[in-house]
């Protein structure tokens, strides 16, 4: 399934993409069956249980639960985290063009909820920094709550996987040794446009990856060339935290990045970014100035 979580009458609401007579279409997964929660942290909190109703939702759903694509505003699957856990430097390629060692260990940040924004919805330059910068990466949804899980038993705790933008002001982020305020300005951190169901990615670490403005292919790699795959991420936070139903772990960018061409590529007014992970769908974000220019 693909799971969206989608505006009406000002509140979101928890859906899933469909096809019906050729058309693409949103099923109000809570109208089509009251049972289903329209939250879609509870909706991961509820397990099998949930996926199996929504499954039946999904076979048959009454005319009033399926909404037109065009017609609903698609936010973050997951608008607002517990958790977003942020991984650095996790492929060869990308800490070979940062000049940084391999590290022996996963490097670890946080963003936060003000950060995340969805599919369509502006990434917004601030005034206080030229220096924004793109990364594509693989985001890991935790269904289940885990903590000390290992490496073999990881996967069966992921709710699912969606396209996040690791959006980072590099001149902020480099300001010192904890790279936090780069990584935390409103709108740096899209997400979407859906969460495939982990049933329909068997092994994440074979996914094409790309990143693209204006049709220039920025970054493009595959997640096989993680260098601690999700299955050791997961097993490693869950030594230290619980990870919760609905918490987002990013993986990681692959090479690519503005801050490590030459000349220096930054995000500019009028661009729009669109990261593409195999199977997982397409997430496009126009870049505009600080006041909405």
């Amino acid at each position: 399934m693909q799971l969206v979580t989608f505006v009406q009458g000002g509140a979101h609401r928890l859906g899933a993409l469909a096809v019906r007579d050729g058309q693409e279409v949103v099923i109000d997964l809570n109208k089509a069956n009251a049972q289903l929660p329209a939250d879609m942290i509870a909706f991961l909190a509820g397990g099998d249980a949930n996926r199996a109703l929504a499954r039946q939702a999904l076979a048959d759903p009454p005319a009033e639960a399926v909404l037109d694509r065009a017609s609903v505003k698609l936010a973050a699957p997951i608008p607002r985290p517990g958790k977003i856990i942020c991984i650095g430097l996790n492929y060869r390629d990308h800490a070979a063009e940062s000049n940084a060692p391999l590290p022996e260990y996963p490097i670890v940040f946080a963003k936060y909820a003000n950060t995340v924004i969805g599919p369509g919805d502006a990434i917004v330059l601030p005034r206080v920094t030229e220096q924004v910068d793109y990364e594509a990466e693989l985001g890991v949804v935790i269904g289940t709550k885990a903590r000390d899980v290992s490496e073999a038993d990881a996967l069966k705790y992921v709710g699912g996987y969606l396209p996040v933008n690791d959006v980072s002001a590099r001149d902020y982020q480099m300001r010192t040794s904890q790279w936090t305020m780069g990584k935390t300005f409103d709108t740096f951190a899209p997400m979407g446009p859906a969460l495939t169901t982990a049933d329909e990615i068997p092994d994440p670490q074979t996914l094409d990856i790309r990143l693209t403005i204006g049709g220039e292919v920025l970054q493009n790699s595959n997640t096989h060339n993680l260098i601690f795959t999700v299955q050791q991420l997961i097993a490693d936070l869950s030594s230290v935290m619980t990870l919760e139903p609905g918490d987002v772990i990013a993986t990681g960018t692959p090479g690519g990045v503005g801050s490590a061409r030459t000349p220096k590529r930054w995000l500019r007014a009028g661009e729009t970014v669109c990261v593409e992970i195999e199977r997982l769908g397409r997430l496009e974000n126009p870049v505009v100035a600080s006041g909405g220019s």
